[in-house]
């Protein structure tokens, strides 16, 4: 089965940095988009970023200019680096894909991961 592997939280201060990864694994044939979401306590999950196939990214507002999203099609990974870190990002943090198995190449299917938490202090 596919699976996403999130890795890089933690708690970090104010103005500080972090490094979320993502592994997929499994029958993969391609990937297409990736992204990494969020979701704080008390509100909906939201797109943070995300990265076509061919590496062109897309942010929400709150993140621009501080975080930068990029992929190894070779590894099927993708990264969030997170710079100047303020305590309104402390969320858990979802990485996502769309991707096609190696049954059925044709077929986009999503799949999610289980989330990892990041937490910044004042």
């Amino acid at each position: 089965q596919v699976q996403l592997v999130e890795s890089g939280g933690g708690l970090v201060q104010a103005g500080g940095s972090l490094r979320l990864s993502c592994a997929a694994s499994g029958s993969i044939f391609s990937i297409d988009a990736m992204g990494w979401y969020r979701q704080a306590p008390g509100k909906r999950r939201e797109l943070v970023a995300h990265i076509t196939s061919g590496g062109s990214p897309n942010y929400a507002d709150s993140v621009k200019g501080r975080f930068t999203i990029s992929r190894d099609n070779a590894k099927n990974t993708v990264d969030l680096q997170m710079n100047s870190l303020k305590p309104e990002d402390t969320a858990v943090y979802y990485c996502n894909a769309d991707y096609r198995p190696v049954a059925i190449p044709r077929r986009s299917f999503e799949v999610w991961g289980q989330g990892t938490m990041v937490t910044v202090s004042s």
